[in-house]
């Protein structure tokens, strides 16, 4: 289904565009699309994500510790807001843990920046979902990024 596939990218560009006016940086945005592709084992978007946040300046070392983001400080306190949304939208049913990261995130984010991370995380595992179940493949790249031959 091409044109909703086309519809999707143009919601995917149209949601960037708003997280950022209220409030998301592009760096968090990339954050939780990492995150929650780990969660959801989504190999593409994980190779896609992964350089993204590398080329908008995400520390090699924050994407190395995002599985363990909870027992680092390598992470400030609207990085791990983000983080916890990320999870919270990605691990469903919600638990009490969760419901109150949510609600300390909210606190932390504020109303707008809050509700930008639920969308691209909402976002972020459709992409995840259709991927894996397209099979979309992961191609061999150098250290670069550039795709190999």
């Amino acid at each position: 289904m091409p044109e909703v596939w086309q519809a999707l990218l143009t919601v995917s560009t149209e949601l960037r565009a708003a997280a950022t006016q209220r409030g998301l940086s592009v760096q968090e945005s990339e954050l939780i699309k990492v995150r929650a592709s780990q969660l959801n084992g989504c190999a593409f978007c994980l190779d896609l994500h992964g350089r993204e946040a590398r080329r908008i300046g995400v520390r090699q070392q924050q994407l190395d510790m995002l599985p363990a983001w909870r027992e680092t400080t390598l992470f400030d306190q609207r990085e791990r807001a983000v983080l916890a949304v990320a999870e919270a939208a990605t691990v469903l049913p919600l638990s009490e843990g969760s419901a109150a990261d949510l609600s300390a995130a909210r606190s932390v984010l504020g109303e707008e920046a809050f509700v930008a991370a639920e969308w691209v995380a909402v976002a972020i595992n459709a992409f995840n979902r259709l991927s894996i179940l397209s099979g979309h493949p992961v191609r061999p790249r150098d250290i670069e990024g550039r795709l190999l031959r």
